[in-house]
């Protein structure tokens, strides 16, 4: 209402100084200037009518610009909740190719003003929980494409995903890519993990490699496992007066728990006996798994 009484009032004021004649064609209006009125008009007066019709050419149009910002966005009125349900059931629904996730995804992410990092994450862990390993790969894969999502965290569960998905030679091209080249800052929980796929997938030279690495940096291995895995590599691989050296250096991770108590290796020995568990990171070496399946993503 305020737009229209003053758009009124500045072509009245045009109309009056015979700068202007207005046609109503509808509800809009079509300005016209006399041209030939300004060659009769002095310069003082020139320059008044036209901040005259600088102001009117502003405010026709600035409305129009105020009336496109106001505009609501593609999917502001979804919640935020409802678009993340969205966002999952898709992702289960999806066929299982690049094209499609990528698609849905660039479609989805369309709807937001900032790049939702912290609903991808959200997404990835309901996947992980499912253990939809090949979906986390290539959900990761299009949040990287785009810049995004950049951390060690994501890099840890992009190798866990790709091993889980029987793609162990993927997961060491990407931490030679990405992560191996700073082994002095690399946290020892990624470090843990690479080995432990090194392990568990017979790549005993990786293992090896990447350990060597680490001793470079004078890291220290933070558990028992470690050195074990290390010490079955050197074995296997005729290296035995490594496996000697290595867990002589590290043999405080067999008698001391990390505040400096003993353990009581032997009860503890019996009760893993007695309950007959064993956890995967404690499988014997295995011939590698070179699954070439998946190349959609």
């Amino acid at each position: 209402m305020r737009r229209s009484l003053a758009i009124s009032s500045l072509v009245g004021r045009l109309t009056q100084y015979g700068v202007v004649r207005v046609e109503k064609l509808g509800s809009s209006y079509t300005t016209m200037v006399q041209s030939h009125i300004y060659g009769n008009c002095t310069g003082g007066a020139e320059e008044s009518l036209l901040k005259v019709e600088g102001d009117a050419h502003a405010a026709l149009h600035g409305g129009q610009e105020i009336e496109r910002s106001q505009k609501p966005r593609i999917g502001e009125n979804v919640s935020r909740n409802d678009r993340f349900n969205f966002l999952i059931s898709t992702l289960f629904d999806l066929k299982d190719s690049k094209q499609s996730v990528y698609g849905a995804l660039d479609a989805w992410v369309a709807w937001e003003q900032e790049f939702p990092l912290a609903s991808i994450r959200r997404a990835l862990i309901v996947l992980e929980k499912q253990h939809q390993w090949h979906r986390i790969v290539q959900v990761i894969k299009w949040m990287l494409s785009k810049g995004q999502g950049n951390t060690m965290g994501t890099y840890g569960m992009l190798i866990r995903a790709l091993d889980m998905d029987h793609r162990a030679e993927e997961a060491h091209r990407f931490w030679v890519k990405k992560i191996g080249s700073d082994l002095h800052s690399v946290p020892w929980s990624l470090c843990t993990s690479m080995i432990a796929i090194y392990y568990r997938n017979n790549m005993l030279e990786h293992l090896i490699k990447l350990f060597k690495g680490l001793e470079s940096f004078d890291r220290k291995p933070p558990e028992k496992s470690i050195i074990q895995k290390v010490a079955d590599a050197y074995e296997v691989s005729g290296l035995v007066e490594e496996k000697t050296r290595i867990l002589e250096k590290y043999d405080y991770l067999f008698t001391e728990s990390p505040k400096g108590f003993l353990k009581h290796t032997k009860s503890t020995s019996k009760k893993g006996k007695k309950s007959g568990e064993r956890t995967k990171t404690d499988l014997p070496l295995e011939p590698s798994m070179k699954t070439d399946t998946h190349n959609q993503d």
